[in-house]
């Protein structure tokens, strides 16, 4: 099928490339200059394992290409993917602004272009939007119809990908959703993800909205539940990861391993911004949720235990090794490494920063806005080397499990090594000045 994709960011990308890669036509639609033209010369705008190899395949195939054009794009398509940014708003609702300047798009380009043979097109929301955005956003559009001789069928299928490992995520993911009320979209949405080995989830439209809320909403209970038992262990001289790894050993109660593990914060652009979303939902319905309120505390009060243990240290230098969310990824919204090291410079602290896979250069979108925001003067942070960022540093925060980071560790730790990532090695562990985030 042609297919298009809208919005060409982490989910837009790595649905793009490998729907291209299991021989669809895939045109990749994005407001930003730079990330149409990245993909088009074979690159990906975004850092993830497996990606640029999935692009250049794809663009060297003729399979894939990129416009900011929606009219050139959509001429003879079968399906159109909506999967641009829905942020938080100011009080934590999800901002639609993205989705339906897209939908319209969608619509205006069809009064411009053909159809395919078929005349029926699937607009088909990918973004994580809160429940009735398809009927109450998205049918609007084209509650007299579609242009010309477009006929449309309407759907949400929510992605399921997780930034580090999103192409893997990609070709295995937990389960295949599609909410619709459209027999012609629903055997469309079958086509397309057919060389997937799992059957389609077929529901209404409300629960497959709900569904990716349900799921981050839970990922984020599960890593504050796990960081928050490590926190009332510590003093009992018990290891937490012990204890979680034996807990998680019973998957007929106590559910997957996933996620339980203690460890920093959790951030990145899905589970804060769920979570405040799904808060939001319940403060307009007079729901309470204090579990959802309580997760988001918890999670704060790790970024503020491990900023005021630091303080504590009476030490001026601090290396941060590792300053995205998590490991192999460039994003940087909402990271708590960034929240941490704005507390400490704000706080009057020398830092010096290493991430194996952060370049300033290559940060586009909202995660180059965010961290221009937050932290500025970032690329006079940043250190080439681990060993440059432990150049003079009396604090080590190590958040990275990267083999450069520990082997510069080993070479020369300083006097304080607080790890955040929970799986550094037995020798890092056993380095003097050691000591775990919650254990």
């Amino acid at each position: 099928m042609k297919v298009v994709v809208f919005g060409l960011g982490y989910v837009g990308t790595v649905t793009a490339a490998g729907l291209a890669r299991e021989g669809h036509q895939v045109v990749g639609v994005d407001v930003d200059d730079m990330k149409v033209e990245t993909i088009r010369s074979g690159c990906s705008p975004v850092v993830e394992p497996e990606i640029e190899d999935l692009v250049r395949a794809g663009v060297a195939a003729g399979a894939l290409t990129a416009t900011t054009d929606p009219v050139a794009a959509l001429d003879g398509s079968e399906v159109s993917l909506i999967c641009v940014g829905t942020p938080s708003g100011s009080h934590g609702e999800s901002d639609l602004s993205f989705v339906r300047s897209c939908v319209r798009d969608v619509y205006d380009a069809m009064a411009l272009t053909s159809p395919s043979e078929s005349g029926h097109h699937a607009v088909v929301v990918r973004s994580t939007v809160p429940p009735g955005t398809v009927s109450s956003v998205v049918a609007p559009v084209f509650a007299d119809g579609a242009p010309g001789d477009w006929d449309v069928g309407l759907a949400m299928c929510p992605e399921f990908l997780r930034e580090g490992t999103s192409v893997a995520d990609f070709y295995a993911p937990p389960f295949v959703v599609v909410g619709t009320g459209d027999p012609a979209t629903a055997a469309t949405l079958d086509r397309l993800f057919d060389f997937l080995p799992m059957p389609v989830h077929q529901v209404g439209v409300e629960t497959a909205e709900s569904l990716k809320y349900a799921c981050n909403a839970f990922h984020a209970v599960k890593i504050s539940f796990a960081n928050e038992v490590s926190r009332v262990f510590k003093p009992f001289g018990v290891d937490a990861r012990e204890v979680m790894e034996i807990f998680c050993q019973d998957t007929k109660l106590n559910i997957a391993p996933t996620y339980l593990r203690p460890a920093f914060a959790y951030g990145g652009s899905c589970l804060p911004k769920d979570l405040r979303a799904l808060q939001h939902l319940a403060r307009m319905h007079d729901v309470d949720a204090p579990l959802l309120a309580g997760t988001a505390l918890s999670n704060e009060l790790v970024v503020r235990q491990v900023t005021e243990r630091v303080i504590a240290l009476d030490e001026r230098k601090v290396a941060l090794l590792g300053l995205s969310f998590k490991t192999d990824t460039d994003d940087l919204r909402e990271s708590p490494n960034v929240e941490f090291a704005e507390r400490l410079i704000g706080k009057g602290f020398e830092v010096s920063i290493f991430d194996p896979i952060v370049n300033p250069h290559r940060l586009v979108g909202a995660n180059r806005r965010y961290v221009e925001a937050r932290l500025p003067h970032l690329n006079r942070l940043l250190a080439r080397s681990p060993g440059e960022a432990l150049d003079g540093a009396g604090v080590a925060v190590v958040s990275s499990g990267d083999h450069h980071v520990h082997e510069a560790l080993m070479d020369g730790a300083p006097r304080h090594v607080i790890d955040l990532h929970g799986h550094l090695g037995d020798d890092i562990e056993h380095l003097v000045g050691y000591e775990g985030v919650g254990w």
